[in-house]
């Protein structure tokens, strides 16, 4: 079980960008739940579906001219956060705007890194400039640990930031149009660099916990880049949502940066092994992995100190990672996702 927020004047007016994938789905459903909020999504359908937003709420899509903002149904507008006039209209009435729409991952960003810049900085500078404009008093970014690069772990906030590829230097642009914004204009932004996201709901990620259930439950090889050893810090979906509605709640936080994650080493070999014997034993399926050349962009070692995020937020992760992947284990085969994986 999740606490309730921490202030009993939960903002009631919602904007969520990219709300139809796996962090926005999973957030409305906690805010449904929490009750008394108007949400609007913004989404451009590249990624989550309308099917993805109806499985944990009811909506009604919406035109600009249409929107109402009155709670009685999420409204969804199917948009780009690329375009800046459609940004302004869509954060009017809002209290709190959560950016999750981006361009994630590394590989994608080595590939298309214009794309990636042009998605993940004027995406994100455009919903500033849209809170600047309509008084939003809190913006809540979702970052990543990819700004710090190259460092010796565990990262924290006070680290230098390097970022090894472009998808963790469009992140720490983000963060840096994020201080900008609070300490010339006022907004109230909050940064939360989120470890690796698995959990319920994932079967479009394209994370390593979810892509390598997809390919096992596929019948497909697992690839595993360079020999394994390389680590990750894996953050369960609730423990993430859990950080999201501290950021909306808590006081006094604005420009502040948090690392969201387990503060828990875990190479890529050892996740490996935990999906392998957890399909084995809920579903008796047999995980084959095999070894592929090192990815561009990506670091050798990453998790956090989430230290400042238990101090400010009043947060910590509660969901242990054997638990968390047994979960998801149990989503997929629930689900019976068969279908070849991306």
């Amino acid at each position: 079980m999740t606490d309730k927020p921490d202030r009993s004047d939960l903002p009631r007016n919602w904007l969520i960008t990219g709300g139809c994938g796996f962090l926005g789905t999973s957030l409305i459903r906690r805010l449904m739940t929490l009750g008394g909020c108007s949400i609007r999504v913004i989404d451009n359908l590249s990624v989550g579906s309308r099917e993805d937003l109806a499985g944990v709420c009811d909506f009604v899509e919406v035109s600009p001219d249409e929107m109402t903002g009155n709670g009685a149904q999420v409204e969804l507008v199917v948009g780009d956060i690329l375009d800046a006039e459609l940004a302004q209209r869509v954060a009017e009435g809002r209290d709190v705007i959560v950016h999750l729409a981006a361009n994630t991952g590394v590989g994608p960003s080595v590939e298309d890194p214009r794309m990636d810049c042009e998605t993940n900085v004027l995406g994100t500078f455009n919903y500033l400039e849209a809170a600047r404009n309509a008084a939003v008093s809190r913006f809540i970014f979702a970052s990543s640990g990819a700004p710090a690069g190259e460092v010796e772990p565990p990262i924290h906030e006070e680290l230098p930031p390097h970022p090894v590829s472009p998808y963790g230097a469009s992140k720490l642009a983000g963060e840096g149009y994020c201080s900008a914004y609070f300490r010339t204009y006022g907004v109230e932004t909050v940064m939360l660099r989120f470890g690796n996201v698995y959990g319920p709901g994932s079967r479009k990620k394209s994370s390593v916990v979810a892509k390598f259930i997809r390919q096992a439950l596929a019948g497909q090889t697992c690839e595993i880049y360079g020999d394994g050893s390389q680590t990750r810090d894996f953050i369960h979906i609730d423990d993430l949502i859990d950080a999201v509605i501290k950021a909306a709640t808590v006081a006094g936080i604005g420009g502040e940066a948090f690392q969201i994650a387990s503060s828990r080493e875990c190479t890529i070999n050892e996740i490996a092994t935990l999906i392998s014997e957890k399909l084995a034993q809920l579903g008796n399926i047999s995980m084959q992995v095999d070894l592929a050349s090192p990815r561009l962009g990506d670091v050798k070692r990453n998790y956090s100190d989430t230290s400042k995020a238990q101090q400010r937020l009043g947060w910590q992760p509660r969901i242990p990672l054997n638990d968390g992947v047994a979960q998801t284990v149990e989503y997929f085969l629930d689900q019976q996702l068969y279908a070849s994986a991306d």
